[in-house]
């Protein structure tokens, strides 16, 4: 044999490992399907910068994010292995986990540590105080989670709930339904709802808001869930994702457009006007608050999620809340330093 020929043949081996270890690596990429809770907005838009930037196949992970339908509706999908992961509000966590004891689904990084729920009228309607919503109708989807909630604020600001009316509405109704007047208020998270309602010529200079938050109710908000399956399976993916995902969202937290961009490329029907003001609104009420800038991005204090699990039970009717230390597993969340906001 040649030398020329040799060469050849040494090239053609070296090409061949090359190759298979490329193809070994995309082999080895753990897939994760991973479901929002509702549609594509600026709040969610981390996810799909990490998604667009390659953040996720830099962990080694083959990530697919899809639109959801709502976070009792997401946590199914977790829950059932239909998705791996998701984004989902802890308080609808409280209660799934309370009615499934066999089928913990856990958080593992939360995202708002403030909660955005709230209640929302016109000033028009002489709606003053939170006791003037008693005799009225209230218009929510019945998955809602400031629905879900409300007999919480009821209890806290001295409503008698028997005395308000329930008026079940599609999601897409209800801020025109409260417009039109065929009911007295409604509730949302105050980044839907508020801009939802200048969306369709409402002012928010008109609108009387009662957020949660405001009245001492010391929730959290929406958090990256897993199944335990998959937790049990593949923990390194999980910590892989959540160290992505807390990477997009200090890098969409300083360029709030560059998340927009991404929401934008995914869904191209969105109003990234609108979104990137959800977005920001989103980031300074219910992201940067001052627990995060103090103590990073990510992690809860369990005493305080504790009290707001025993809270949520007390208002759905459950009779022993789950305890703090099923519901969220700081683990998989990267050290302190690498999440705190510049």
């Amino acid at each position: 044999m040649t030398f020329a020929r040799t060469l050849t043949h040494a090239a053609a081996g070296l090409a061949l490992a090359l190759g298979l270890g490329a193809a070994g690596t995309a082999a080895a990429e753990t897939k994760i399907k991973f479901t929002l809770d509702w549609v594509i907005q600026g709040p969610t838009s981390p996810f799909l910068y990490a998604l667009q930037k390659g953040y996720y196949k830099a962990e080694g992970l083959d990530v697919s994010v899809d639109a959801g339908q709502g976070s009792a509706g997401a946590l199914q999908r977790v829950a059932t292995g239909a998705y791996d992961m998701g984004f989902a509000d802890i308080n609808a966590l409280v209660e799934y986990n309370a009615k499934n004891p066999d089928g913990q689904v856990k958080a593992v990084m939360m995202a708002y540590d403030a909660p955005p729920f709230g209640v929302y009228a016109l000033k028009k309607s002489g709606i003053k105080t939170p006791k003037d919503l008693e005799g009225k109708k209230l218009g929510a989807p019945v998955f809602d989670a400031s629905f879900k909630l409300f007999p919480a604020f009821a209890a806290k600001t001295g409503i008698d709930k028997s005395k308000v009316t329930h008026i079940n509405l599609k999601p897409q109704l209800r801020e025109p339904s409260l417009k039109d007047g065929t009911v007295d208020f409604i509730s949302g998270h105050y980044f839907s709802s508020a801009l939802d309602l200048e969306k369709i010529g409402v002012p928010l200079s008109d609108v009387v808001v009662f957020t949660y938050a405001d009245a001492g109710m010391d929730f959290y908000g929406n958090a990256v869930v897993a199944s335990p399956k998959f937790i049990k399976e593949n923990p390194a993916a999980v910590k892989g994702l959540v160290k992505a995902t807390i990477k997009a969202w200090k890098e969409v937290v300083a360029n709030p457009e560059a998340g927009v961009k991404a929401a934008k490329e995914r869904d191209g029907l969105i109003d990234a006007d609108l979104e990137l003001k959800r977005l920001k609104m989103s980031i300074e009420k219910n992201v940067v608050t001052d627990y995060v800038k103090k103590n990073g991005f990510g992690d809860v204090d369990m005493a305080r999620l504790q009290r707001s699990s025993d809270a949520v039970a007390a208002a759905v009717g459950i009779e022993k809340a789950p305890k703090a230390a099923d519901l969220f597993e700081a683990g998989f969340l990267p050290p302190k330093a690498d999440r705190m906001f510049k």
